[in-house]
């Protein structure tokens, strides 16, 4: 192997995965040695959050280091612009070779458009000449009604790519073919209809946990890191640079870890948040999903937003979470022994993100949607950097508390590549931080969210926005007289809600004007005019 002066990369990014639930940010009972290995070896982020806490969205502000009112892929089911340039394509277009192993979800995975906006989605893309490119590619009941199905390449800037779609152990696309390669029972083996028997676990009859038949070797996770290593060998023959992702589905509910991690953790062994029974319910959304329960508890069935829990559903979603945060776990370890087998450590950038969180008992929730609390935005970010000007030269913390977000991260590969971004990119370089020339790059950060349904019982759809800084966080709903100004250190929890509070008053116009100033400085620049017309 002819080793590059350019260094390669490789992204680690898993699916609704909190900041906090990782062995290096000192969770008290979950293990996670190979990607604490990671932060031991580079500079975690502790105070790092999403563009949106929602899927696609944050996945294509990850792509294009933009807000999602900028790259116009504002809520799940919509599809990412062609026309809208991401950094993997920058990296590709100055001789990186790229690849893509797992969950992508730049675009719709079903069949069914938005309910939001109606007119316009009801028209096919395919049949819309709004964006250059072919859209649909990833409709999971394409690639399963179909085995020649294929993608078009490159995909965004991914010249190879290895995909899943959907979660748990019912994903689509090159996995169930692989699968159904590897068995004649592949279709038997997937499901909750023919899930291994669990009697008494609460969430099974919510049908948001079920325990898989799939063996460990063939589950996704395992699939995952195994398509990885294959590619990393054939990198390792070439002489140029690369770029690759490797994208784990869960630990996104419905929760299905295999094998043995499925009873790693148990639920009489897992504490519940802090925060689970406290009584300070006063953000009219939270106040609303826990009336619902109430109302209808014994008929129940949750969809994909946030909705209340009892104690045993928490206890069990946390303990199949770290079941599958374990799970991954080992599959990383997996690939970044390979990556040193193969000579490449020595220069290969390793990265792990998610793309966004899960209330997993806060304020007794559960999921996402609507709320910005931090177990649902603020999500792990880990810059492990061989090269030692940049890893340990200076003395640049190995925990850095800058407020830093999703949109950051196409800057910095970039910036480490020696590639220039693309004009529009809004966000900036960690590398100042990393290597310790900045103590912080901004005073506060801007936090979107387009609702793709009605809730909390509203008569429209949810749009916000959120205004973060080191100590307070503001949110306000469109439509709404109210909204939710929390204290972040007098209430690092957002128990209290000081909205209304009389001496809150003077900051909460503070804190708005912030906000509008902040919209305005993101507001979308790309394309921009030449001259005037």
């Amino acid at each position: 192997m002819v080793q590059s002066e350019r260094p390669n990369f490789l992204l680690f990014i898993t699916d609704q995965h909190r900041a906090d639930h990782l062995g290096c940010s000192g969770h008290a009972l979950l293990r996670t040695p190979h990607i604490d290995a990671l932060a031991a070896r580079g500079c975690r982020f502790i105070d790092f959050h999403v563009a949106t806490p929602i899927c696609q969205p944050n996945r294509a502000s990850l792509m294009t280091g933009r807000l999602p009112s900028a790259h116009g892929l504002q809520l799940n089911g919509r599809e990412l612009s062609h026309g809208e340039r991401t950094f993997v394509q920058a990296l590709r277009d100055a001789g990186y070779r790229t690849a893509l192993v797992g969950k992508s979800h730049l675009q719709n995975i079903t069949a069914v458009p938005p309910f939001w906006p109606q007119a316009a989605e009801r028209l096919s893309h395919e049949s819309k000449a709004l964006f250059p490119g072919r859209y649909g590619q990833e409709v999971a009941r394409r690639w399963d009604e179909d085995d020649a199905f294929e993608l078009e390449l490159p995909y965004y800037g991914f010249e190879q790519v290895a995909l899943t779609i959907g979660h748990a152990d019912q994903q689509s696309g090159h996995w169930r073919r692989w699968l159904r390669l590897q068995t004649p029972d592949a279709d038997r083996l997937i499901g909750p209809d023919n899930a291994l028997p669990t009697p008494g676990w609460a969430l099974t009859r919510l049908r948001q946990a079920w325990r898989t038949r799939v063996p460990e070797e063939l589950y996704p996770t395992r699939y995952i890191a195994q398509q990885t290593c294959k590619m990393l060998q054939g990198f390792a023959s070439g002489d140029a640079p690369f770029f690759m992702q490797c994208s784990f589905p869960d630990p996104h509910h419905p929760f299905t870890p295999p094998g043995r991690y499925w009873d790693m953790y148990r639920p009489s062994e897992v504490d519940l948040p802090h925060s689970f029974d406290a009584a300070l319910f006063d953000a009219p959304p939270v106040s609303w999903l826990h009336q619902q329960r109430a109302n209808r508890s014994e008929h129940f069935k949750p969809g994909h937003g946030t909705f209340a829990v009892t104690h045993q559903e928490a206890r069990e979603a946390l303990a199949l979470n770290y079941g599958n945060i374990a799970c991954i776990d080992d599959a990383i370890g997996q690939v970044m022994a390979e990556l040193g087998r193969l000579g490449l450590a020595d220069n290969t950038v390793v990265m792990f993100t998610s793309d966004h969180g899960d209330m997993l008992g806060d304020r007794g929730l559960m999921f996402k949607g609507g709320l910005h609390y931090s177990g649902l935005t603020r999500v792990p970010f880990i810059w492990s950097d061989p090269a030692p000007s940049v890893a340990s030269a200076t003395p640049a913390p190995r925990e850095n508390s800058a407020l830093t977000q999703t949109i950051d991260i196409a800057a910095t590969v970039l910036e480490r590549a020696g590639v220039q971004p693309a004009h529009g990119m809004q966000g900036q370089s960690l590398l100042p931080l990393i290597t310790g020339q900045v103590d912080a790059l901004r005073s506060h950060l801007l936090i979107e969210e387009e609702g793709q349904r009605l809730d909390f019982g509203l008569n429209h759809r949810i749009r916000m926005r959120t205004l973060r800084t080191h100590d307070y966080r503001l949110s306000i709903y469109d439509g709404e007289p109210w909204g939710e100004l929390c204290d972040l250190r007098a209430d690092p929890l957002e128990l209290r809600n000081l909205w209304n509070d009389l001496a809150s008053q003077k900051l909460r116009s503070q804190l708005t004007a912030e906000l509008a100033y902040a919209m305005l400085s993101q507001t979308n620049t790309s394309p921009y005019p030449l001259a005037s017309a």
